[in-house]
């Protein structure tokens, strides 16, 4: 405050009345609470046995049994009986016919999903337990004629009385699958010595390349989408052996970069060289650093071939060489090369990758905005996902040999959030104990009564682990919102797939 000569006048003049008041008020609030709040506060020893009462009471309603209301659904009409929602060949009509977008993934909107159980074929009966399952299943299970008929010639299948028998032929090994794959074994020495465990087969047939393998310790992916072969990943399945619904068209496959450990075309008719390679751009990131393609059919052999394939030598041989030099400028090496089958190997070595930083080169190195390993409705890019140097361990000719590498806490477990060597050993052993109580729970685990599993939410893929010596095998997955520990499944040996539930 100021005179009006503009001078100050005194400021403490008026701070000791105020605290005084302040001091008064405060304790005529007290005063006032403990008249008004004693009455009410006094606890009798009545109130404390009441209060006893009650906790002890809400105790008792909290271990009482759960009530479950129970729900019924009714049972959908017979011509649902391989309803597969988000690939319902009744709703292609409604997508492009452009590079086969149809046959991905279109899951149908909230008004149209079917809220009803989905009946097995008449006459169903159990499946054949493994392993003869590989070689016959009931026709009751899978009665799909059109594929019988268009592929009995070249020995896929035949059906003799109730069953359908699988003698383990297939396009381009009529003589059966087992030679083919010795054949390929001399190719491929790796296969033999436990270097090369995973797998996967586009447009796998009725997936008796997968089931061969099995025998020699690789586990397969056999891939294939909806199509006119009516069901073939449904005999698959029917047969025992690992296999999902898919297609390499417009979106990303569902696994993590640098997973496979080979992958396969047995002439399953994907265009490679068309649409600027983006088909085989995609084997390329999934594949493993030094991991092998396998391709036999066209323009595999052509020079012996062309004639059967209704076209010309000289188409043929241009097919090659653009096969060729796309593999090149992919990091493709040629392996080796046999009859109708050859083999590329992915380089591991950072030369190749450094040319592709050099300007107008096609197809040119993904930029750090696109996440190699995100496989879940992604779409398909015209560039190249090289290997991260920090991950050399990943390479194949780095990470351990099957069995060894199935309990062996891989290199890329230090991505994950919280992950680490000491987190992955306490899930294997925190697992090991949880299947002694499955076991006691649904005693037919470990018998030929269950071949697969679905482990809707793994972490480690630490279930898969723990039931390796049992007959059956497991489709790991991880949430897409999860933590994106699918890398370390694969890297350990064992196979899975991303999904959102």
């Amino acid at each position: 405050m100021k005179h009006k000569d503009g001078k100050p006048g005194p400021q403490g003049t008026r701070v000791f009345p105020m605290a005084i008041l302040f001091v008064v008020l405060c304790g005529f609030s007290f005063y006032l609470g403990g008249i008004f709040c004693s009455e009410k506060n006094r606890i009798e020893p009545s109130d404390v046995k009441d209060v006893i009462k009650a906790v002890r009471s809400s105790k008792e309603s909290l271990v009482a049994p759960l009530q479950i209301k129970t729900v019924s659904f009714a049972e959908c009409s017979s011509d649902y009986q391989d309803y597969t929602p988000c690939t319902d060949p009744r709703r292609w009509r409604k997508y492009g016919v452009h590079r086969l977008t149809f046959m991905e993934r279109h899951c149908p909107p909230v008004f149209e999903r079917k809220e009803c159980l989905v009946p097995p074929p008449d006459g169903y009966k159990l499946p054949i337990r493994w392993p003869n399952s590989r070689d016959e299943c009931w026709y009751r299970n899978v009665p799909y004629d059109w594929i019988n008929k268009q592929k009995s010639n070249q020995n896929w299948l035949r059906k003799e009385g109730e069953k359908f028998l699988f003698p383990g032929g297939g396009t381009m090994f009529p003589r059966g699958v087992s030679a083919y794959v010795d054949l390929m074994q001399d190719l491929i020495p790796e296969m033999k010595d436990g270097t090369v465990r995973t797998a996967i087969d586009t447009g796998c047939g009725v997936a008796s390349w997968g089931g061969d393998l099995l025998d020699r310790g690789i586990l397969t992916v056999s891939l294939a989408p909806r199509d006119n072969h009516e069901a073939q990943v449904q005999f698959a399945l029917e047969r025992g052996i690992p296999a999902i619904l898919g297609i390499i068209s417009t979106q990303r496959l569902p696994f993590p970069s640098n997973s496979f450990d080979m992958a396969h075309c047995s002439r399953c008719l994907i265009p490679w060289t068309e649409f600027g390679g983006i088909y085989l751009l995609e084997i390329h990131r999934i594949l493993r650093p030094g991991g092998f393609w396998v391709l036999s059919g066209p323009p595999v052999n052509y020079e012996n071939r062309w004639r059967g394939w209704n076209t010309t030598i000289e188409e043929q041989k241009s097919d090659y060489d653009k096969l060729q030099e796309l593999l090149t400028s992919l990091c493709f090496k040629l392996y080796n090369k046999k009859d109708d089958i050859a083999v590329w190997k992915k380089l591991s070595d950072d030369s190749c990758y450094n040319k592709l930083n050099e300007p107008d080169v096609y197809p040119p190195k993904c930029d750090d905005s696109l996440e190699p390993d995100s496989g879940w409705y992604t779409p398909l890019r015209s560039c190249v996902v090289v290997p991260d140097p920090k991950l050399k361990k990943s390479a194949l000719k780095s990470i351990p040999r099957w069995p060894e590498r199935l309990h062996v806490a891989p290199d890329r477990i230090s991505d994950v959030h919280g992950g680490s060597a000491s987190a992955f050993k306490h899930d294997d052993s925190k697992w090991r104990v949880r299947l002694k109580h499955y076991k006691k729970l649904l005693p037919a685990i470990g018998t030929d009564k269950i071949r697969n599993v679905m482990d809707m939410n793994t972490i480690y893929g630490g279930f898969a682990a723990g039931t390796i010596d049992y007959p059956l095998w497991v489709m790991n997955v991880v949430s897409s919102y999860a933590a994106n520990t699918l890398p370390v499944v694969y890297d350990r040996g064992l196979i899975g797939t991303y999904h959102d539930w």
